[in-house]
């Protein structure tokens, strides 16, 4: 195990001594390409939301950088190999901003963040920009009108993020859709759902952000890349903050997930780490709306579909025909590359947790075409394609037995003390959630062989 230092410098001249500790591996993070234009993705992300009209404020733009730190550390440092027991590493970010004492005065609240969503240890510090880097984000024109936008919508590409989009259009609604871009086949996705929803409701309704943010996989030299990107959404909803940071306050940012996902309380007791991600859990997304209020930014993130299954989603959906045309279109599984090592295309593996929710949700009517089919059959749960479906049958039979559980269960995944108005609403989402999906595999059998 070994401790990361990552420090970004901002140009040739960012020569600014950062002490490291014997123990510390340090990286440099070179944030900036050329004389002053921002390099992953993030000068681009600029240029294109000045073209849109929409001007973030420098706090924003912070935000961004930082997440950009953040998302470099979390798919450049081996878990494997750098962290004592092969899951936990410890992290310490040096970031340059534009306010160092607001952003410090966050430091404890972004280290709780960090530490609960990727399961780390993550220390942070900020200084300030060096010269000639105080602002980074050009002038608005002094006879420019305000962007139409009047919502921020996360758009990944999957069916959740699609039935928020069609939504937010059915209402009315002048949606900016951002994006996170930094794997091809769920950049494909998103392609795809957005050509479909402008052919549908034409461009001038809408427009979309993507931020397409990768890194050398050398950027750690002599550590292996980590591909569990259980910090991706930190930078999901860094991006979507940065771009509303220029829009008329107070702005809303939607993120559509469905509340049984969002829970995604453990399957079994073996799910408590590595494999019970917590991107849209109601408690991070609390303390994000903390974080945007420290930042002294008037807006909110909210997930709207809180409290419904990705079932109920599909069936609530306001524009149900446009939906079912463009189902095939989103993206919901979780590898989508890695049937390719057994002769497969990219596309829908079938039996991941996500895949598995996709066929409950649209049990009856779902034209997604998956590698592998799982109903009426026996799989084994000593593989990847068994192990999935044994988990949700373990965790259907226990609820089936004791229905009372769900009241206690929805807290393994995460403190709820923002929720305590809407608890039993989430032990019902939870409870119908994984009826749901019980309903999909009571003919399939997992067993080891």
């Amino acid at each position: 195990m070994r401790r990361h230092l990552l420090v970004g410098r901002m140009g040739p001249l960012d020569k600014v001594l950062v002490p490291k500790a014997t123990d510390e591996v340090l990286t440099e993070l070179a944030l900036v390409t050329g004389k002053k234009r921002l390099d992953f993705g993030i000068g681009t992300a600029i240029a294109d939301l000045t073209k849109l009209g929409v001007f973030p404020t420098e706090i924003g733009l912070d935000l961004l950088v930082l997440a950009a730190h953040v998302h470099a550390a979390d798919t450049r440092i081996s878990r494997a190999s750098e962290s004592q027991d092969g899951w936990s590493r410890e992290i310490r970010l040096v970031v340059p901003v534009s306010d160092v004492a607001r952003w410090s005065g966050a430091g404890d609240l972004l280290t709780q963040m960090l530490n609960f969503l990727t399961g780390d240890y993550w220390e942070l510090g900020f200084r300030g920009r060096p010269p000639g880097f105080a602002k980074l984000i050009p002038s608005r024109p002094s006879k420019s009108v305000m962007p139409a936008f009047d919502r921020v919508n996360l758009f990944s590409g999957g069916l959740d993020s699609l039935i928020g989009a069609i939504e937010a259009l059915e209402d009315g609604g002048t949606p900016l859709l951002v994006s996170h871009a930094g794997e091809g086949a769920v950049s494909q996705a998103q392609a795809r759902c957005h050509d479909g929803l402008v052919s549908a409701y034409g461009q001038a309704r809408f427009d979309r952000l993507r931020v397409w943010m990768t890194f050398p996989k050398e950027l750690v030299k002599g550590v292996k890349a980590e591909n569990s990107t259980r910090g991706r959404s930190f930078l999901f909803f860094a991006a979507a903050v940065f771009a509303a940071s220029g829009l008329k306050f107070p702005f809303r940012i939607n993120v559509p997930e469905n509340g049984f996902i969002a829970l995604n309380v453990p399957l079994d007791p073996l799910r408590l780490g590595a494999l019970s991600t917590r991107t849209t859990h109601p408690f991070y997304m609390a303390r994000w709306n903390d974080l945007i209020a420290a930042m002294a930014l008037t807006g909110r993130l909210h997930n709207p579909h809180w409290n419904q299954t990705k079932g109920e989603m599909v069936r609530a959906c306001k524009n149900p025909t446009l939906l079912k045309t463009m189902v095939p279109l989103s993206m919901s599984c979780a590898s989508p590359t890695k049937g390719r090592w057994a002769g497969y295309g990219i596309g829908h593996c079938g039996y991941c947790l996500p895949c598995i929710i996709r066929r409950a949700a649209l049990r009856g009517g779902d034209p997604t075409s998956y590698t592998m089919g799982i109903c009426n059959q026996t799989l084994d749960t000593e593989t990847a394609e068994g192990q999935q479906v044994r988990s949700f049958q373990f965790a259907a039979a226990r609820l089936k037995a004791k229905p009372q559980l769900a009241a206690a269960l929805i807290h393994k995944s995460g403190p709820l003390k923002d929720e305590t108005a809407h608890l039993a609403d989430l032990a019902d989402v939870y409870r119908r959630g994984l009826a749901e999906v019980a309903a999909v595999l009571n003919n399939v059998k997992a067993k080891p062989r």
